[in-house]
């Protein structure tokens, strides 16, 4: 079986390398963009099973690659966890609205992150 694919969207370099460690020490291909205008054509390109996204991003925001990745036909199912150091109130109704998977503050605890992916992917969660 294929390794599930997850392409994470976040400027913070030491933010991507954490998850990207963590993702790839739990069997998931992963792939980066680092910016609003980079993000849906590695989208395209990756057809991941999952999207990380965070909400502040250079060339636009969360939201806005939200709405164009939904946009696009079949990227529109794909799961997406938003991960922001925003202040939640500000986002979290809007970016739910928009249909995200879950919606975590920066830092996100590690055990639950990778429970709400597996929760997204429709993967068996373990208890603990």
């Amino acid at each position: 079986m294929n390794a599930r694919k997850i392409v994470i969207i976040d400027d913070d370099p030491d933010q991507q390398l954490g998850l990207r460690v963590r993702l790839t020490a739990s069997g998931y291909q992963v792939a980066s963009a680092t910016d609003a205008m980079q993000a849906v054509s590695v989208v395209r390109k990756e057809k991941p099973d999952l999207i990380l996204l965070d909400i502040g991003l250079p060339g636009g925001d969360g939201h806005t690659v939200l709405q164009r990745l939904r946009s696009l036909g079949p990227m529109a199912s794909i799961p997406v966890i938003v991960l922001s150091a925003a202040d939640p109130s500000a986002h979290r109704d809007r970016m739910r609205a928009a249909g995200i998977s879950d919606y975590f503050q920066k830092p996100a605890d590690s055990a639950q992150l990778m429970a709400a992916i597996r929760k997204a992917l429709g993967e068996e969660v373990s208890a603990g």
